[in-house]
């Protein structure tokens, strides 16, 4: 009897000890920065997010985190610095901002403060030599929740984008969330200040009424000539439906349509539904929300307030995310992108790795295949085995289901669930359905 409990025991600690030692393929050095806003400067990948948070990276995978609000090197005396903005919209928070460096050579970065519980805000310009500050303020450039503002049609002041367009010398702003909806202004490239002569708050692009729609994103596509503005549906919090949504321009100033042809200036709530994802839910191409891939594997929940880049190796989308059952607690995931045949994005189902892999694509045998649906899920959707040739079919990069074709790429992405390298697909049908597939193992 002593021996066999011993033999377990023994048995048990070597199980232990392989599992301890057992190593991911590939590790992350994740970063906790929420609403995270991209540049490339210098070789150097930055992200800049809320609470004044930054971190950078070599190669959008291992992100050190560099600023954060108890060692805020931004700005270390930020309450002093931006005290009128703080003043103003009654609060201490910083919600997302975006930097941008223009032809003096300065870094540019667009700040905003907001109460929180209302569109009390106030959005400002400060300045830098370098990219890790310190940012001095500069002014004010527009404040919302004010008394006669009406919430219903004109934007909160935050979440800004600053962008140049197709030309290179016009510069803009997009911004907004929820209240009016999103809106965009030009901003004179000179200063970094609003340009002269518009509407108070610029174009409005969609929204209002209170729509769960925030966290605008602008970048242009030579390839395509489209101009695609990315934002967030639903609410940020973990069981709230953040998802990431996509529509495209030939113009900047829009309108702004989705892939079945709506134009995004009806997206908004009907006058007295506030904060009713159902009138806005069929608006947008939805490129990824709530997912779950394997039963026992990570349920990613809202996924949102996407920044985008394009580099030498190509484009790539970065956001942060959630995951189920734990708390609010958010990383940021770097994914690839590629444009397909119909000219939308399209998102990798796995986060970027800059590990060089030799695999061949196999697109047969099981893929655990996904829908993400129309809807401002909550929870998430998940995904289902399918034979390739069986239940779907693969022709190039356009896949068959159900007797629907779905264009987009299929490519090598590490399955951090299977800790392995495999084919993934990722594609959307005509009118915007977007479809994930992750190949499985063990069945080569």
């Amino acid at each position: 009897m002593v021996r066999c409990i011993t033999a377990l025991l023994l048995a048990l600690m070597v199980l232990l000890l392989s599992s301890a030692g057992a190593e991911k393929q590939v590790k992350f050095k994740n970063a906790s920065v929420h609403d995270p806003s991209v540049m490339l400067d210098d070789g150097t990948y930055y992200i800049y997010g809320s609470h004044m948070q930054a971190a950078k990276s070599a190669d959008l995978q291992d992100w050190k985190l560099f600023s954060k609000l108890d060692k805020c090197t931004l700005q270390p005396n930020y309450g002093l610095e931006f005290k009128e903005a703080m003043t103003f919209a009654q609060t201490g928070t910083f919600w997302a901002p975006d930097v941008i460096r223009l032809s003096d050579g300065r870094y540019y970065m667009y700040y905003c403060c907001c109460e929180g519980s209302s569109p009390l805000s106030a959005l400002g310009l400060a300045v830098s030599d370098s990219p890790e500050g310190p940012f001095e303020n500069v002014q004010i450039l527009l404040k919302s929740g004010y008394e006669g503002y009406d919430a219903t049609q004109y934007p909160n002041a935050i979440d800004p984008c600053v962008f140049f367009d197709k030309t290179g010398e016009r510069l803009w702003m997009v911004y907004g969330s929820y209240s009016g909806g999103i809106f965009l202004l030009e901003l004179d490239p000179a200063t970094g200040l609003i340009k002269e002569g518009q509407e108070d708050y610029g174009i409005r692009l969609l929204g209002g009424n209170h729509a769960r729609i925030e966290a605008p994103y602008i970048i242009y596509n030579k390839d395509t000539d489209y101009y695609y503005l990315f934002l967030s549906f639903g609410g940020l919090g973990v069981n709230d439906g953040y998802n990431i949504r996509v529509c495209r321009s030939k113009n900047v100033e829009g309108p702004y349509e989705d892939a079945q042809g709506h134009d995004m200036r009806d997206c908004m709530c009907q006058p007295g539904h506030f904060w009713n994802d159902d009138d806005v839910a069929g608006f947008g191409v939805k490129l990824m929300g709530g997912h779950q891939f394997w039963e026992d594997g990570a349920i990613v929940r809202s996924p949102g307030h996407n920044s985008a880049i394009e580099t030498e190796e190509g484009w790539f989308l970065i956001h942060h995310t959630r995951f189920a059952p734990r708390d609010d607690r958010y990383i940021v995931q770097t994914r690839q992108m590629w444009f397909n045949d119909y000219g939308w994005p399209v998102v990798a189902p796995t986060c970027f790795t800059s590990k060089s892999v030799e695999d061949e694509m196999k697109l047969d045998g099981a893929f655990r295949v996904l829908l993400h649906g129309q809807d401002v899920n909550t929870t998430e959707h998940t995904a289902e085995t399918m034979q390739a040739g069986e239940d779907f079919t693969v022709d190039g990069d356009v896949i068959t289901l159900n007797g629907v074709e779905y264009h987009g790429v299929s490519s090598i992405g590490y399955d951090s669930d299977q800790d392995a390298f495999v084919t993934t697909f990722t594609a959307m049908s005509g009118d915007g359905q977007t479809v994930w597939g992750v190949r499985t193992t063990g069945q080569d």
